[in-house]
């Protein structure tokens, strides 16, 4: 998994910023293979309860994960304004439901700063750093490796 905080010590990054709620978060944009509209997704019985369902992704069969009850913000009831963020994560490729993609933002190190010591340990878990922006806007950094269920879905 990449981590913003490593990564930008070395110049700069750009990263991709959605909204989950009234929440602003943000992952690599190498992470990021497309942005889709909302598409209806085909549940999967006894799957983990974030977990949307699968679409069919130009033949590829890809779980969604809805990120808001992933990290704890309730459950997305999903319209056709929210977006499936795809992303690659190892051999996996997953879709991320998300409100809205707000933008994509250029980072530099000084915009790193690191999770408070007094953030529970499965939020720090979840949260590589927090990005602080000159006009107010804080974004907290995904570790995707950690959000991520071990999704294995193949093509029957």
């Amino acid at each position: 998994m990449q981590n913003i905080m490593t990564d930008v010590e070395d110049g700069t990054h750009e990263v991709v910023s959605f909204k989950l709620g009234d929440q602003d978060f943000c992952i690599e944009i190498g992470l990021v293979r497309e942005i889709r509209g909302w598409t209806p997704t085909t549940v999967i019985p006894h799957s983990q309860d974030y977990i949307k369902g699968i679409i069919n992704l130009r033949g590829s069969v890809v779980a969604v994960v809805d990120l808001a009850a992933r990290l704890g913000l309730g459950v997305t009831v999903p319209s056709p304004r929210h977006v499936i963020i795809i992303v690659s994560l190892g051999k996996q490729t997953v879709g991320l439901l998300a409100e809205v993609v707000s933008d994509i933002l250029t980072v530099t190190p000084d915009m790193v700063k690191s999770v408070p010591d007094q953030i529970a340990d499965q939020a720090r878990d979840f949260i590589t750093c927090i990005l602080t922006f000159p006009n107010g806007l804080i974004l907290r950094g995904l570790d995707l490796s950690h959000v991520l269920p071990d999704i294995e879905v193949s093509p029957a």
